[in-house]
């Protein structure tokens, strides 16, 4: 995982095709009462969805955001039969000194205590502390969601980047650190993204193709998607998926209405 201490280089702008989404689209996350709204609508029917195993999950918030923003996904998981944890580190102001190391502390000690590997869903940037512990630590992680993460392309292609470096006190990363925040994870590793998302750039979450990768594609904003009905629909499709017999998400029969997968054209 990148060190917070590391000195800022100069980055190039993001491509075109990669500029952060713009004001309309940044209006429409004003949709997120709305897709809580829908979410308590949606109870009954998300409360049909076949219980999981009961592996353990632990949920990082995005920027700026914390355990509480996480509080309605953690419950809808619980559920479902999963004890899922939040973070523990208060408000998410990104990888300053002593957050990552608590990451993995925190991480260590929940596969102590349930001695199984550990489902890691990150929002925003929640996502990159789940990629990258995925990547540090393959054997305590069994799978890997992320929620409109920007991994991929430019991090100035989000309308949260002057908002990121005011807070954590960094500026971009180094083109070799980038590059290794693309790489996905050695686990089966998910995707879940929006093009009509108002602060992140879809292109940035969109994963390189491989056999335990995948993307998913639905319509939500970006602050809402941790309560959007689809997204959790998704997340419990995906934690319920075996261990060791793992498959990707098939947008077919009527899942091809609300869901689209694989590389976008």
């Amino acid at each position: 995982m990148a060190s917070p201490s590391a000195a800022p280089a100069a980055a190039p702008a993001p491509p075109d095709n990669h500029r952060p989404p713009g004001p309309l689209l940044l209006l429409l996350e004003g949709r997120a009462p709305w897709e809580w709204a829908a979410m308590l609508a949606a109870t009954p029917w998300l409360r049909r969805l076949p219980k999981g195993d009961g592996h353990p999950v632990l949920v990082y918030p995005g920027l700026g955001a914390n355990d509480l923003s996480t509080a309605p996904l953690r419950g809808f998981l619980r559920h479902r039969g999963y004890p899922a944890h939040g973070w523990k580190q208060g408000f998410n102001f990104g990888p300053r000194v002593g957050v990552l190391e608590a990451a993995r502390e925190r991480l260590e000690r929940l596969w102590q205590r349930y001695q199984q590997p550990l489902s890691l869903i990150g929002w925003s940037l929640g996502g990159i502390y789940a990629r990258e512990l995925a990547k540090e630590f393959p054997d305590r992680v069994r799978s890997v969601i992320t929620l409109g993460t920007p991994f991929a392309g430019h991090p100035r292609a989000t309308n949260a980047w002057r908002f990121y470096e005011f807070v954590s006190g960094q500026g971009a990363p180094h083109p070799e650190q980038l590059a290794a925040i693309r790489q996905a994870p050695p686990v089966p590793t998910t995707s879940i993204y929006s093009r009509t998302d108002g602060v992140v750039a879809w292109h940035c979450s969109v994963d390189q193709a491989g056999p335990r990768v995948e993307n998913i594609e639905l319509h939500a904003s970006h602050v809402g998607m941790g309560m959007n009905p689809l997204a959790l629909y998704v997340i419990a499709d995906r934690l319920a998926q075996p261990a060791q017999a793992w498959q990707p998400f098939e947008a077919a029969g009527l899942r091809r209405w609300f869901f689209r997968t694989g590389m976008p054209g």
